[in-house]
Formats: structure tokens, sequence, C-alpha cells
């Protein structure tokens, strides 16, 4: 599969996307070159020299409070998705060997969560827990978690019906074993492009929170925050909203392209070309054996 991947140009775009987003979310506030908090410029400035952006309505610079905010939004797309991970996926793959009892309860569970709306259960839970972005994440990632459940448990019920796991069964294999020797790898895949999707749908709904002031007050900067600010200049600036909106924008196209790669290479025709390319290789070593078996043969 990994060789797979390296042969397909868009593995390589999505790669090289997702790695310059991710630098961008660890070193984004140690590459603003002023400080983002503080103004002092002329508001509301046009792309120039000293400030390549602009700057906003209080006189910050625009491009240091964009990789500023990067931090804050990437990493909490992937805090979402790895909760949405842990919620959805351990019960996922539990409710296929812990009986009809606890199968039911998840089911219903996962059922009232895919019905909630996600910024109103968001917006609730703030509320209760406080406004702050660990509380809005938990409840996004709570929300995504369905999405893992129901890929876990249809590639584990895929399996469990199978020879092998049965026979370990049979053998007196405990059900943990099982899953971590039987399930876990054949779920991986799946639960990749999972977490593909989950991460792109995270950012875009961080981004609506804090355009909506949620999780992190201003003046910290986040994408959807700028996004925010911006909108009430657009006299001034109709420019401006483009620089967050493009990030968010390449982010989610990436990660949708990387779900796509990892689609078409865990999937029956990705396991096709595989086997052919195998069967292939095979060919051309037994060619390359047949002449000297003949030369050897002629010699004796």
């Amino acid at each position: 599969m990994f060789s797979r991947l390296l042969r397909l140009p868009t593995f390589w775009v999505a790669a090289v996307i997702l790695l310059f987003i991710l630098f961008l979310g660890c070193f984004g506030t140690l590459l603003a070159p002023v400080n983002p908090l503080t103004g002092g410029a002329t508001i509301l400035k046009g792309p120039s020299a000293g400030h390549l952006l602009g700057t906003d309505y209080l006189g910050r610079d625009v491009l240091s409070r964009l990789l500023a905010g990067a931090p804050v939004s990437v990493l909490s797309a992937f805090e979402t998705a790895a909760i949405a991970l842990v919620v959805g996926t351990i019960p996922g793959l539990l409710s296929v060997y812990l009986g009809r009892v606890f199968e039911w309860f998840t089911l219903r569970i996962m059922d009232t969560l895919i019905a909630l709306p996600f910024l109103v259960f968001a917006v609730a839970m703030t509320a209760l827990l406080g406004n702050g972005l660990n509380q809005a994440m938990l409840s996004v990632g709570i929300l995504l978690a369905p999405m893992f459940y129901r890929v876990s448990r249809a590639a584990a019920l895929s399996v469990s019906s199978s020879q092998y796991v049965e026979a370990s069964v049979l053998s007196g294999a405990s059900t943990s074993w099982v899953l971590r020797r039987h399930i876990g790898p054949k779920v991986i895949a799946p639960i990749g492009i999972a977490f593909a999707n989950a991460t792109g749908v995270g950012l875009v709904i961080v981004a609506s929170l804090t355009f909506l002031g949620i999780g992190v007050q201003p003046p910290a900067p986040t994408w959807g925050g700028l996004l925010s600010s911006d909108l009430g200049y657009l006299a001034y600036q109709p420019w401006a909203p483009a620089f967050p909106v493009l990030l968010i924008m390449l982010t989610v196209l990436a990660l949708n392209l990387m779900a796509d790669v990892l689609r078409d290479v865990s999937g029956e025709s990705g396991r096709v070309l595989l086997r052919r390319r195998a069967l292939a290789k095979k060919r051309r070593r037994m060619l390359r054996a047949t002449p000297s078996v003949a030369g050897k043969a002629g010699v004796r």
C-alpha cells in the first residue's frame, strides 16, 4: 500500500500541502514577523513592504495574526478528530463482541448524537462547562464519534465471520487478543480515511465556533476570528477575508484528497493493482531464472 501511495501524484500534492499546514500549526507563532496582538500601524492599510497582507481595523499586522492563529486552528482540528477517534472506535469494535445489550445501548447513543446539531450542542456545552477551547473541542469530538463508530463496526463485522477469526475464538483466544491481532489491522485503513475526513470537518467547525466567539476570545488570533472581524470592514478591505478562507479551503482540500487516495489504495481496486504488480514481478523473476537454468542443463 505504501509503495502504491508513493506512485500517486495526488498523494504527493496532498502530503505537501498538509506538511505545510502542519508546519504552520507547530511554528506559526514563531514565524510571525511582529507581535500579532499589538497595533500601532495605520489601520486598514493595504499590502505593503512593511505589512505584506496589510493591517486590520486596529493596525495589527494581518500576516502575523494569520501565522499566530494557525496553531489554535490546526491543532484544534486534530484534537477534535482524536477525541472522535477514541470515543467512536472503541465502542464500535466492542459492539461486535460484547453481546446484544452493549450493541443496542451503543447504537442508541450514536443515533442520538447523529440527531444533535453541531453548533447548538457546542454552544450548550460551552455554556455548561465554560467558554474554553477544550470544552468546545470535546463537544465537537463527541458529535463526530458516530462516524468512527459506524466505520469501525462495519469493518469489524466484515472480519468477525472469517474462518481464521472463528478458529481463534474456538482455540480460546480472548476478545482483546482477537481485536488486537485480527480486527485491528483490518480497520486501520478505514479509520485512517475517517480520520482525514473528520479533521477537515473539525477544522470547519472550529472556524465556525471561533467566528461566533466560542472557544477562543479576542484578541487571541484564529482563522475564524480573523474572518469574523474582516467581514465587518468589507467596504474598506474587500480582499481581507480571502486570506483566512484560502487557508481553510486549502487544508480541507488536502485532507479530502488524502482521504480519497487512502480509499483508492485500500479498496478492492487497490488490492487488485497490488496483486497484479506482485504477479508481474514474479513473472520477471521467472524469466530471469529460465535462461540460467537452460544454460546449466546444456552444459551438463
